[in-house]
């Protein structure tokens, strides 16, 4: 199945398009709140956010995070804070300089999110952490990826990485996993039918968590450290071989 042609109009874009939509805003409006409770005991220097500002602009203002920085293409509306272009696999930032990396559909429509993926890691600090949103391939959202008339089209054209798939990858880079949240889970219909299908968000997360049409993800990094090991004190060799010799008293100094 052909995803989103990548050449062309950047669809990391397109999604901040595609969030002014009926449709959109209201993935948005669950994104933003969900969010907000992963940003609560967050704190720091710098957030780095990578991708279109979307719906994430207040909820990363209202965090304790002191400056905000959104690396994004040049269309891409403007967030708080300093903004950059920047391509999410090649990021301007140093080594090890980031307190929080928030990642809102970046590895969905990157073209190569483990790169993506390992720039985020090399950028936070030890104890940092990186916050995912993601399009769930196992979900009624998923399925639409099928019809013919959705296929190529933002947000369905994405790569889609499962939850599990995406865990793997964080272990793999010394991230650990603290937090996995599903939401959204009526399915996408147009805006006469979404108020109908409220009871469906509240079921959903209680009952097939697994089938959220968007997940979120908040991992941290650790760092092993090493323990240092006191020596093991021997006696020294003797320099003569043969056995060793034990002095007389007088050697000693013994009385």
């Amino acid at each position: 199945m052909k995803l989103c042609n990548f050449d062309d109009d950047d669809p990391i874009a397109m999604l901040g398009k595609w969030y002014k939509t009926p449709l959109g805003r209201h993935v948005a409006a669950a994104e933003g709140v969900c969010l907000e409770r992963l940003l609560e005991d967050a704190f720091g220097h710098f957030l780095v956010q990578v991708g279109c500002a979307g719906p994430f602009a207040e909820a990363v203002e209202g965090s304790r995070i002191r400056h905000h920085v959104l690396l994004a293409p040049e269309f891409c509306d403007r967030g708080t804070g300093l903004r950059a272009a920047a391509a999410p696999r090649d990021l301007p930032v140093a080594s090890t300089s980031v307190d929080a990396v928030l990642l809102p559909h970046t590895l969905d429509f990157s073209g190569d999110a483990p790169k993506v993926l390992r720039e985020a890691e090399r950028v936070l600090i030890p104890e940092g952490r990186i916050l995912i949103f993601g399009f769930n391939p196992l979900s009624i959202w998923g399925l639409m990826r099928a019809l013919p008339r959705r296929r190529h089209r933002v947000p369905w054209c994405g790569s889609q990485l499962t939850p599990l798939r995406l865990c793997d990858w964080l272990r793999l880079l010394g991230l650990q996993v603290e937090v996995r949240q599903a939401m959204v889970f009526r399915p996408p219909v147009s805006r006469a039918y979404l108020s109908q299908l409220d009871w469906m968000d509240g079921l959903g997360a209680r009952y097939w968590p697994m089938f959220g049409g968007v997940y979120a993800i908040r991992a941290v990094k650790r760092v092993t450290t090493l323990t240092p090991v006191r020596p093991s004190w021997r006696s020294r060799r003797p320099i003569l071989p043969g056995r060793a010799v034990e002095p007389t008293a007088r050697e000693r100094g013994d009385v």
